[in-house]
């Protein structure tokens, strides 16, 4: 198979996914043994994997923040699949505030990815992470968008009880990615392809997510 010299480049936003892999405390962390292995009378290697669906690069399901909310598995795919845009807001603080992305939002896309991180902690837990303001996403709401993301474990603060910027979420229907990694991409749009698993009764999914260059 031959690849045209012009193929549309591709970010992989995804965090490494092993064992020691950060999760939020608490949290079932990533484990897999091997349940079958290559050798007399076997000819495959088979894994077993036990963890979190909050692992990695992930989607949240309605169900995670809302007692009656939908599963995983019975989300609408369109919000995870389309032109998004990335904004950058580096170590602004703990909370995105709409003064920090108002540069980059002519002609916004449904979908906004926000990096905050110089270089994202794939090897550690960050209880200092930043987050959006729900005051932000309500506003994104209203200029039409469907999905936010964020390269952090959260869109709420770690400590939160009452997961403000969750509820918005969850009143306004809107998608949720969160645990991303930005830290090669540039301001700017492109397509998002994140699809979760069908789960069909879980509270979220990993997603292998990336990001490719819109044609020109």
């Amino acid at each position: 198979m031959t690849f045209s010299s012009t193929a549309l480049r591709l970010w992989d936003i995804s965090p490494p996914v092993y064992a020691g892999a950060p999760v939020f405390p608490g949290d079932t962390p990533y484990q897999q043994r091997w349940a079958a292995s290559i050798g007399p009378g076997c000819p495959v290697n088979v894994s077993e994997i036990k963890l979190s669906p909050h692992v990695g690069a992930h989607a949240d399901a309605p169900l995670h923040y809302d007692a009656d909310g939908a599963s995983i598995g019975d989300l609408d795919l369109t919000p995870f699949l389309g032109t998004c845009r990335v904004i950058h807001v580096i170590a602004r603080g703990p909370l995105i505030e709409w003064s920090q992305i108002a540069h980059a939002l002519a002609d916004l896309p449904p979908r906004v990815l926000v990096r905050t991180y110089e270089h994202a902690p794939v090897d550690r837990w960050d209880g200092d992470l930043a987050a959006y303001a729900p005051a932000t996403i309500e506003r994104l709401a209203a200029l039409g968008v469907l999905l936010v993301g964020i390269d952090t474990a959260s869109i709420d603060p770690a400590n939160s009880k009452t997961l403000d910027s969750h509820q918005v979420i969850r009143r306004l229907n809107l998608r949720v990615l969160e645990n991303l990694v930005l830290d090669d991409v540039p301001e700017g749009d492109y397509e998002l392809i994140a699809l979760p698993l069908k789960l069909v009764s879980a509270d979220a999914s990993p997603v292998r997510a990336v990001l490719r260059q819109l044609p020109q």
